[in-house]
């Protein structure tokens, strides 16, 4: 197994040098630098850990808190998972995920014990009782996620506010006035998530601005009873002309609920998401969506919490809140409204009865 003095000799520099270029500690020229790293490529080198932290006080190890809820959406939380753990290991850090209901607990063992240099959060909520550990800390942290209070802390999030006023607007453009914003499941909120009554209350200040009509509803995010939420909400609202979804698990039930309906997009419905590119190529969503950035919202954090574990002076620097900026991904699901679909209110209720009694429909809407 190479060590250290291997890889200097192979780099034809002294091993002080070379521990220098892996380390950081010291200035090292652009060409020595390069040599030591062809030399740890080409001898497959790996520093001993242990070693490593006793010398320079690091470990390499980032910490990243993550609680998976029983009613979240998995999927989509991994995708934050990706982007914070491949821009970690882009960086030279390895990854200690923690997924404990006591994430308070967690965090103050592996700050005390030294095992992280620096910590990602996400699930953030509200009022977290993460954040007072965290800001007690002597290693560094960033969030993914807003609270209520950003002091002390990095933050990277989505614009949720202009996320929902972006995709009132983009169907208010087309001529839509009766819509229907589907949102997580209500105890999300009650436990923090505010992500969710953010953008919520845009899309609706938004809406009674535009002299649209918004209505509100909080489905599952667990099948079977996400498909049960979205009939019953349809139900509920039939004459709406287009949907907001901003619920990840709605999104990806949704096709299969409008399919035993009856409905198309944008024929009989707009649909307007607010999800990841690659989320929807994963369920193969056929909807247009408000881009949620996830990968990019982890290296944003990652790459921020690695310059102030490596550099003292932006340590000391103010700390940020920095916001995506949503962009809407086109796909063809969203049009203007079908004009004479509202009128025909009855034939429309004929097909939701029969659908529900299982009675076959001849013929199909025009």
């Amino acid at each position: 197994m190479a060590n250290i003095g291997d890889v200097a000799r192979t780099a034809g520099v002294a091993r002080s040098t070379a521990s220098y270029a892996l380390s950081g500690k010291r200035a090292i020229s652009a060409e020595v630098r390069q040599r030591v790293d062809e030399a740890v490529k080409a001898l497959g080198y790996t520093p001993n850990a242990g070693a490593r932290a006793l010398a320079t006080s690091q470990t390499r190890v980032l910490g990243l808190l993550a609680q998976f809820y029983e009613d979240e959406f998995a999927p989509a939380m991994l995708q934050y998972i990706l982007g914070v753990s491949e821009t970690a290991r882009e960086l030279g850090y390895d990854i200690l995920l923690m997924t404990e209901a006591d994430g308070a607990r967690a965090l103050r063992r592996v700050t005390r014990s030294r095992m992280v240099d620096g910590l990602v959060l996400l699930n953030v909520a509200e009022h977290d009782d993460r954040l007072p550990v965290l800001r007690q800390a002597a290693q560094p942290g960033a969030l993914i996620g807003l609270p209520a209070d950003s002091s002390g802390l990095d933050v990277f999030d989505l614009d949720f506010p202009e996320a929902g006023r972006m995709m009132v607007d983009h169907l208010w453009a087309l001529g839509h006035r009766d819509l229907l914003l589907v949102s997580p499941p209500a105890h999300v909120v009650e436990r923090g998530g505010g992500y969710v009554w953010r953008l919520r209350d845009a899309a609706l200040e938004q809406a009674h601005k535009r002299g649209v009509t918004l209505h509100t509803t909080s489905v599952e995010s667990r099948q079977p009873a996400v498909g049960r939420s979205l009939v019953a909400a349809l139900d509920q609202y039939p004459d709406v002309t287009g949907l907001l979804v901003h619920n990840e698990a709605a999104a990806a039930a949704l096709p299969s609920v409008m399919h035993a309906r009856g409905l198309e997009v944008p024929r009989d419905l707009s649909v307007i998401g607010r999800y990841s590119d690659e989320f929807a190529r994963t369920f193969s969503l056929p909807f247009s969506s408000i881009e949620s950035a996830p990968d990019r919202l982890g290296q944003m954090a990652v790459r921020q919490l690695v310059r102030r574990i490596e550099s003292r002076e932006v340590r000391d620097e103010p700390y940020v809140v920095r916001f995506i900026s949503p962009a809407l991904v086109d796909r063809g699901s969203t049009a203007a409204p079908c004009l004479g679909i509202n009128e025909n209110k009855d034939f429309r209720a004929l097909i939701r009865g029969a659908a529900s009694q299982g009675s076959p429909i001849q013929g199909g809407m025009q």
